[in-house]
């Protein structure tokens, strides 16, 4: 779907659209301006016409993005604090932890749905988070020979 509201002002829009109205321009024309297909320009039309000096393109989002709900963000640090008790336990060694474990907890558990990358950016922010150990040096052999299959 193309994103009217970042190409177009809601004036050039209104004055397309009123053009058609008064059967000025062709609707195949308007069409080829704007970039969208028949079904677009028919609700854009039936919505012109139902509000014609209140009508906007201009879009608003009804709730907020990239957020979570309290209660989830409560259940999330609950688990990750009970696992970072065995993440830190010295008895159990540990190289890698799988965070899609709480995912699957939350989702079995409390029925709430968090994406692995929010668990991850979590368990980072509240020091839960267990670090990737440094790979380790590979120890290179340097062999000083003169031909191939030499016993030194």
């Amino acid at each position: 779907m193309v994103q009217l509201h970042k190409k177009f002002t809601d004036s050039q829009i209104k004055e397309l659209l009123e053009r058609y109205v008064r059967n000025e321009i062709e609707r195949k024309y308007i069409q080829e301006i704007l970039g969208i297909k028949n079904r677009r320009f028919f609700i854009l039309i039936k919505r012109y016409r139902e509000n014609p000096k209140g009508f906007s393109i201009q879009y608003r989002r009804k709730a907020k993005t990239r957020g979570i709900s309290p209660s989830i963000e409560e259940n999330l640090i609950k688990e990750l604090s009970i696992e970072k008790e065995l993440i830190e336990d010295k008895n159990v060694p540990l190289k890698s932890y799988n965070y899609s474990y709480i995912k699957d907890l939350l989702e079995k558990e409390y029925n709430q749905k968090v994406s692995l990358p929010t668990i991850i950016d979590r368990a980072k922010k509240n020091d839960f988070y267990l670090k990737k150990r440094p790979k380790k040096t590979i120890h290179d052999h340097e062999v000083s020979t003169n031909y191939i299959g030499e016993i030194i």
